[in-house]
């Protein structure tokens, strides 16, 4: 890994290339370019998860940090790596200063693979409109995780505003093994029976305020056109917010998949004894990969985000977006502040120093890149250059 300090986007574009060029037997082709974006606090985490992605989906992996937007000199931090610590491929970490982070694509495209599809992963609290950030319109696909909004519902709502085709959850990622489940349960019945098996009612006992749960049950109505309801458990659900799913069916038959807190999950059904299936809490690596393997558009999302928040028209909404600038400043031109961040921004906040590194820096606090030596001569005026 080679760290580049106060550089710019050509001198990583060149460091990358010459990586690749003496780094000897390393990766010769990428399936996409991963773009993930993610506050100071939550890089390790983001690089842990993006790398078990990689090892799943050969990509380049580009990690923007808008490390503080209010630092009154743009500044450009990178570390350049090809068969590291971030996987088997390519991977360039960018910590932005000042107003560099509100232009991070002029950074990223020139990084972009040739050819290969992007994928833009927020493992923050997304722009509310995805237009106002370059990152989501240069993007193939767009992957949020409403799990990180204090209100999920709140943040599915929003999503289904603003939802275009190619747009993905991982709250809705967190489903996949209750939807399998659910789907396996009862195609035994339809197995036993011998015959199509009815739905007429389904209830989901969980967090009535988890995202998981709400998508669930979106995709339960969508699918049988019939309302599910989601009710407080009377356990506490695990990470994905659901406990258990009671599907009644015709026949005077119900279907109930309950967790059993060792990662499995528990089917009873009419006629045959209870059956134990793996319904493990799946790491965010593993969520990741699953959502870069498809890049068209999730129909079956849509149709659940359709149903759990009332909105409709989702499916046929024009897949491509156009970026709309907004700047978190003062639009009247005034100089930025940090309680400026936001204000006129129709998406409502934008990227801000993390908590924890407040006060921390020095190029935010002073707008210096490194301290002036005293005994080194004075720089020329520009007019004398």
């Amino acid at each position: 890994m080679t760290t580049l300090w106060d550089t710019t986007g050509s001198a990583v574009v060149k460091e990358l290339a010459t990586q690749r060029r003496t780094g000897g037997a390393v990766l010769s082709g990428v399936a996409l370019t991963l773009v993930v974006v993610a506050d100071e606090g939550r890089v390790a985490e983001a690089e842990e998860a993006a790398t078990v992605a990689a090892e799943q989906h050969p990509c380049r992996i580009l990690v923007v940090v808008r490390r503080q937007i209010e630092a009154p000199v743009p500044r450009l931090d990178a570390e350049v790596s090809i068969g590291g610590r971030l996987g088997p491929g390519e991977a360039v970490v960018m910590r932005m200063y000042g107003r560099l982070a509100l232009h991070a694509e002029s950074v990223v495209l020139p990084l972009l693979a040739a050819d290969a599809p992007v994928v833009t992963w927020w493992h923050t609290e997304p722009p509310r409109q995805l237009t106002t950030d370059a990152l989501a319109v240069i993007a193939d696909r767009r992957i949020t995780d409403s799990a990180a909004s204090a209100d999920q519902i709140a943040a599915l709502r929003t999503r289904a505003q603003d939802y275009a085709p190619g747009d993905t959850d991982l709250t809705w990622t967190r489903a996949t093994g209750w939807r399998a489940t659910l789907t396996s349960a009862l195609d035994s019945v339809s197995g036993r029976r011998g015959d199509a098996v009815r739905v007429l009612g389904a209830r989901i006992e969980g967090d009535p305020g988890a995202g998981t749960a709400q998508l669930l049950s979106g995709w339960i109505a969508a699918r049988t056109g019939i309302a599910s309801e989601v009710v407080q458990a009377t356990r506490h659900p695990g990470p994905s917010g659901i406990d258990s799913v009671l599907l009644t069916l015709d026949q005077d038959e119900e279907v109930r998949v309950h967790t059993d807190r060792r990662g499995g999950a528990v089917i009873s059904q009419p006629y045959r004894p209870d059956a134990t299936m793996a319904l493990p809490d799946r790491p965010l690596g593993d969520l990741l990969g699953e959502e870069l393997r498809r890049l068209d558009s999730d129909e079956p999302y849509a149709e659940a985000l359709e149903a759990a928040t009332g909105l409709t028209g989702l499916v046929g909404r024009a897949p491509v977006r156009a970026h709309v600038w907004v700047d978190p400043a003062e639009q009247t031109g005034a100089p930025f502040a940090e309680d400026d961040v936001g204000r006129n921004s129709p998406h409502g906040e934008a990227p801000t120093v993390p908590l924890d590194s407040e006060g921390a820096d020095e190029v935010a606090e002073h707008g210096e890149h490194d301290t002036p030596d005293p005994t080194a001569p004075e720089a020329e005026p520009e007019a004398a250059r």
